[in-house]
């Protein structure tokens, strides 16, 4: 990947290429560092202090790597070993905050990239919080409960030792749910002798989670898309959406979507996506994934006004808004071309990462407003910061009350990201307001305090 990666400004350029000699098997963290990298440099050359004190040479090193084996016995009574990981990146602004991943696909290339978004995203909240992730390659698709409690005993056996509400404070991602976080806490609850409801967000409201978490990541994203159009005077109503991924994220941006005014028509899966031009029928994809755990095509068996698409993206389906909400690296520059060509007018990360520097170099050249996920996703890590709170103070709030605060932090996040770009020279552009803002904010706390 770091090879197809165009040139970068001379103020930057030598620290990519050390991030790339240190981690040459790394090709999404060099891709996520050469992004933002990329679209900083007119902040380390605005500001001298910040290439003095070695911000750039330090943010791009993680504060501590954590790599750890998992055993467990499986239903069979066979052992199994995993591999855990935990990267803490940053605490310059406060605990270290970010989800757990659990899938296949888990490497430490993608925990590292995961964790240097976090630190920018987590800024960008302004809720005093640090950036980190962590996971393991463990699928829970198709395990027993049982199985995967073992798996969450044992992982939470390692990793307890570097968690705190006041050190680290874990939540969910893809693979990890309530079913999860259930485990995981429980465990630490037990190994520690303490009950921190805070060292855990994505809690269960019944014992110490926030209304409005499980919601918050789809949620952000559409109420970002909403502060987008309000800038040109426009708002959701009537445009049609398009939506990758069937999980937690896709899910609720579809929904608030919907409660917005707007028409969403895709969902997808690992295996291919659906369309439907009546609209997705939200209680048959929670049905299908949620309960029954199936694939996307039982979608589409169901319900006639629907097709299945096998093994495709659903980015050739004419739509105004597009919310890639699967994973990283999902739409490539002919994704981007198709879109352009069916003329989609915004683009709003819900995943990380998913959209690959040549389709975003091809929106913004296109006059495509684009939305990159540590922005337009934040809503997920603001609500956990929420969540620290009200743990913190022993208080519950409504579920009215936390998307109303989630949507002025939505609204916040927005703002900072469009001032960022007018300040240097790039209105409209928020990958480089985004970057700047939550740059701005880390560097100028590490200046504060020193060479540690």
């Amino acid at each position: 990947m770091s090879e197809t990666l165009p040139p970068l400004p001379a103020s930057v350029a030598s620290v990519f290429e050390t991030v790339r000699a240190r981690n040459p098997h790394e090709p999404e963290f060099q891709q996520a560092v050469h992004e933002v990298l990329d679209s900083i440099a007119p902040v380390i050359e605005a500001n001298p202090e910040f290439a003095e004190a070695g911000i750039l040479e330090r943010t791009v090193e993680p504060e501590r790597q954590i790599m750890f084996r998992v055993p467990w016995v499986d239903d069979a009574g066979h052992l199994q070993v995993n591999r855990g990981y935990r990267v803490q990146f940053s605490s310059v602004l406060g605990p270290y905050k970010g989800g757990l991943r659990f899938h296949p696909s888990v490497n430490l290339s993608i925990i590292k990239f995961l964790g240097f978004e976090q630190i920018f995203k987590n800024a960008l909240t302004g809720q005093g919080i640090g950036g980190a992730k962590g996971g393991s390659d463990f699928d829970p698709h198709g395990r027993s409960r049982g199985e995967v409690m073992r798996f969450c005993q044992s992982f939470m056996n390692e990793l307890y030792r570097h968690l705190g509400e006041h050190t680290d404070v874990p939540a969910g991602d893809i693979g990890v749910g309530a079913r999860e976080i259930g485990f995981l806490f429980g465990q630490y609850r037990k190994i520690t002798n303490r009950h921190e409801s805070g060292m855990f967000t994505g809690k269960g409201v019944q014992w110490g989670g926030a209304e409005v978490r499980t919601e918050a990541t789809g949620y952000g994203a559409v109420f970002f898309a909403q502060e987008m159009l309000a800038v040109r005077g426009e708002d959701m109503s009537g445009l049609r959406v398009g939506v990758s991924g069937s999980g937690n994220v896709a899910i609720y941006a579809i929904e608030k979507a919907y409660q917005l005014g707007a028409l969403p028509v895709t969902a997808s899966d690992s295996s291919g996506y659906v369309v439907d031009d009546a609209g997705i029928d939200l209680d048959l994809l929670r049905r299908i994934k949620e309960v029954e755990r199936g694939r996307i095509a039982e979608y589409a068996a169901a319900r006639t006004s629907a097709r299945f698409v096998e093994g495709e993206r659903p980015w050739s389906v004419p739509v105004d808004v597009a919310v890639p909400s699967a994973t990283q690296n999902e739409i490539d520059a002919d994704d981007a071309a198709a879109l352009i060509g069916n003329g989609v007018r915004i683009v709003v990360e819900g995943a990380n990462m998913p959209t690959l520097p040549d389709a975003v170099a091809a929106f913004q050249s296109s006059d495509v407003l684009f939305a990159p996920g540590k922005a337009a996703n934040a809503g997920g890590v603001a609500t956990s910061a929420l969540e620290m709170s009200q743990n913190a103070a022993r208080q519950r709030w409504t579920f009215t009350d936390s998307e109303d605060k989630l949507r002025a932090i939505m609204r916040d996040v927005h703002d900072a990201a469009f001032a960022a770009a007018e300040r240097y020279g790039r209105p409209g552009d928020y990958v480089v307001g985004a970057n700047s803002a939550g740059f701005e904010r880390v560097a100028h706390a590490m200046v504060a305090q020193g060479i540690i």
